[in-house]
């Protein structure tokens, strides 16, 4: 949070009020009410009168899939703009509004979802939501923000052009999904991030901010009719409708392919997916519990044991679900020595396939089940967490009782669902490496 001189007070105030609100207790999660505003938006909040905070998370179906299929990147250029001018405000006012007041605005895009972000101290709602209505609903581009944001963005993709890391993962997606919006760089391209013009990105808030499939979280001292009144006054205004194009279901391509990409770099970067299971799946929490033992309970997991610990090939290995609106896969990486990549990709081959013949161990279904149970509520110890929780469990389409019930859901997991579930789950990855291809006894693919 950037700070004005002369102006620290409210900033100081609101920092403090967000650490008093880190020590709110997890429960607090537990009473979560359903509201409509008087305009007809639902959101759901947690009242918690005792910290002075208001923090509120908010979502919109979109993401960076909304972006024209020749222009990747628009998605990613709105985050950025957004509190770079809005209404009858250029960026530098703007900014300063949001200073003065200590408000924390922020945004983000991922490939389905546009998410937003608001914290400010109790006694700022007004200006909070007004401002964040102005953001949404009148942003400005204008052509000195546009050009300085682009040229930011560019700066990045450059840098990442040679990061192992970046490029393993573009290589990933684009591959797994060929010809599909979640195949395209989210950030954009270093040739497509010029030809986009602020009527490209106003376009995409005409078809992306709107009411329709719209969630929001709030948390902090706001009672149920303010929120009400709050909702309304930053959404309110939006279209009732969205005009996004309909995005087709979809399923990792390239499953079984070995991609080697050739880099002059100190590591190989190994990146590694394949298919997963859908949030909605009932199979879904045995596929998670699964996967944390497999790769997803760092220092605890099988591939961390047999990579790290056993081998010494690598500092740091995981594994984890993702799940998307059209798609779900289980993902991973790891780098190590470049003559030590394919013994590494080996191994990982090795353990996804014991993990699908024969499943955990009972002890290993325990532990898991006792760590998911009992580390949940760390997601809940600050009021940005639980209003980004209550946006995702809406988005999950979990059900307001979500939270009560997961426990239960954990401990039904029985051995038998674990071995079945890690068979259906474990069926064939897809390899790209990143490193020096002399050393690199992947079959090499491309590059």
């Amino acid at each position: 949070m950037k700070l004005v001189p002369g102006r620290r007070l409210p900033a100081l105030a609101l920092a403090c009020a967000l650490v008093a609100a880190a020590a709110s207790p997890a429960g607090a999660a537990a009473k979560i009410q359903r509201i409509v505003s008087p305009g007809g938006i639902e959101a759901w909040l947690v009242h918690e009168p005792s910290v002075p905070v208001i923090a509120m998370d908010f979502a919109f179906r979109g993401g960076a899939s909304a972006d024209p299929a020749d222009k990747p990147g628009v998605a990613n250029m709105v985050t950025a703009l957004l509190d770079e001018g809005a209404g009858d405000m250029n960026a530098k006012a703007f900014q300063e509004r949001l200073q003065e007041q200590a408000i924390e605005l922020s945004f983000a895009s991922g490939r389905d979802r546009f998410r937003g972000t608001l914290r400010t101290l109790a006694e700022n709602r007004e200006e909070a939501f007004a401002l964040l209505r102005a953001a949404l609903a009148a942003p400005r581009f204008d052509a000195d923000a546009v050009l300085r944001i682009r040229g930011q963005i560019v700066a990045n993709l450059t840098r990442e052009s040679t990061s192992p890391n970046h490029i393993a993962s573009k290589r990933w997606w684009a591959t797994a999904f060929p010809d599909h919006p979640y195949g395209r760089p989210a950030d954009g391209t270093l040739e497509s991030l010029p030809r986009i013009a602020a009527d490209d990105l106003r376009g995409y808030v005409r078809r992306v901010f709107t009411r329709e499939g719209l969630k929001i979280g709030i948390v902090g001292a706001v009672d149920a009719e303010t929120a009400g009144r709050l909702v309304d006054q930053a959404f309110g205004s939006l279209p009732a409708k969205s005009g996004l194009a309909p995005v087709a279901e979809t399923k990792p391509q390239g499953i079984g392919q070995r991609i080697s990409v050739d880099l002059a770099v100190p590591q190989t970067v190994i990146t590694f997916g394949g298919a997963g299971i859908a949030r909605s799946d009932p199979d879904f929490f045995a596929a998670y519990v699964v996967n944390h033992i497999l790769g997803g309970g760092s220092f605890s997991s099988r591939l961390h044991r047999e990579v790290r610990e056993t081998r010494g090939l690598a500092y740091s290995i995981y594994s984890t679900l993702v799940w998307l609106e059209r798609t779900a896969i289980l993902s991973g990486s790891t780098a190590t020595r470049a003559d030590r990549a394919a013994e590494t990709v080996a191994l990982i081959e090795q353990e996804f396939r014991r993990m699908a013949e024969s499943g955990p161990t009972a002890a290993e279904l325990e532990r898991a089940k006792t760590y998911l149970k009992d580390s949940y509520a760390l997601g809940f110890d600050t009021s940005s967490k639980i209003a980004g929780q209550l946006v995702q469990i809406q988005i999950d389409d979990l059900g307001i009782d979500y939270v009560d019930r997961r426990k239960a859901l954990i401990e039904a997991i029985t051995l038998e669902d674990a071995k079945r579930v890690a068979k259906r789950l474990l069926d064939g990855l897809l390899f790209v490496t990143v490193g020096p291809a002399k050393e690199a006894a992947v079959k090499k693919e491309g590059g």
